[in-house]
């Protein structure tokens, strides 16, 4: 499975305010890069802290990306995914509309109630892991689902695991003209953070983008 990383921070590299509430970092035209990049993956991945904060969607946007991948023989839109150790995605979520399929990834420490809940709102349950979600197992569920190519869009804590776990491939990052600060505020990868071993990326391209720049890597 080919794992893409997809994030826009500002330049003191933080994804949203301490408020954590959504802040708008980049502009149109690379919201249409994004667009691009959910059309041409099998599935988008977010953690269960984004969808608790922004309640996405993660859908398409743009009736033509639909249609090109409906005339591919794809489903409308990519299937989304939830990194959820404890199943504390809400039932309401957007996350879970019938428009897309949605997996769920929870570790064996979920309560049965929590996951059964899940299950009825439509989500499809994924099992991996005793008190966390094993990233690894959970993959290689989701290859077996068809999912080739994955694109994760936050947050943190997420995109750190990812890391820490040698899953990723790719890591296309806008950095906005703007400062947000705080030492509260989330990072591109917070969790644990590393303190030896520090992965390195290798840099494939830099492109002025919106009022920004986007850097692409190869991890």
């Amino acid at each position: 499975m080919h794992v893409h990383v997809n994030a826009a921070t500002s330049v003191d590299g933080k994804l949203s305010s301490r408020r954590r509430e959504q802040v708008k970092i980049s502009g149109d035209e690379d919201f249409a890069r994004v667009d691009e990049v959910r059309a041409a993956s099998d599935a988008v991945l977010v953690g269960v802290g984004t969808v608790l904060a922004d309640d996405p969607h993660l859908t398409l946007d743009d009736a033509e990306l639909v249609s090109k991948r409906e005339s591919r023989g794809k489903s409308s839109h990519p299937a989304r995914v939830v990194a959820d150790s404890r199943a504390r995605t809400p039932t309401d979520a957007r996350i879970l509309d019938d428009e897309a399929t949605t997996y769920v990834l929870v570790s064996e420490a979920a309560p049965a109630d929590r996951r059964g809940a899940l299950e009825t709102a439509g989500a499809e349950v994924v099992v991996a892991g005793d008190e966390r979600v094993s990233l690894p197992a959970a993959f290689e569920s989701l290859e077996s689902h068809g999912v080739e190519r994955l694109m994760v869009e936050g947050g943190g804590e997420i995109i750190f695991s990812l890391f820490d776990a040698g899953l990723v491939d790719e890591l296309t990052l806008y950095v906005g003209s703007m400062v947000i600060g705080g030492r509260d505020a989330p990072t591109l990868a917070d969790g644990d953070g590393f303190v030896s071993a520090f992965p390195r990326l290798s840099l494939q391209a830099v492109e002025r983008v919106d009022d920004g720049v986007l850097l692409t890597y190869e991890c």
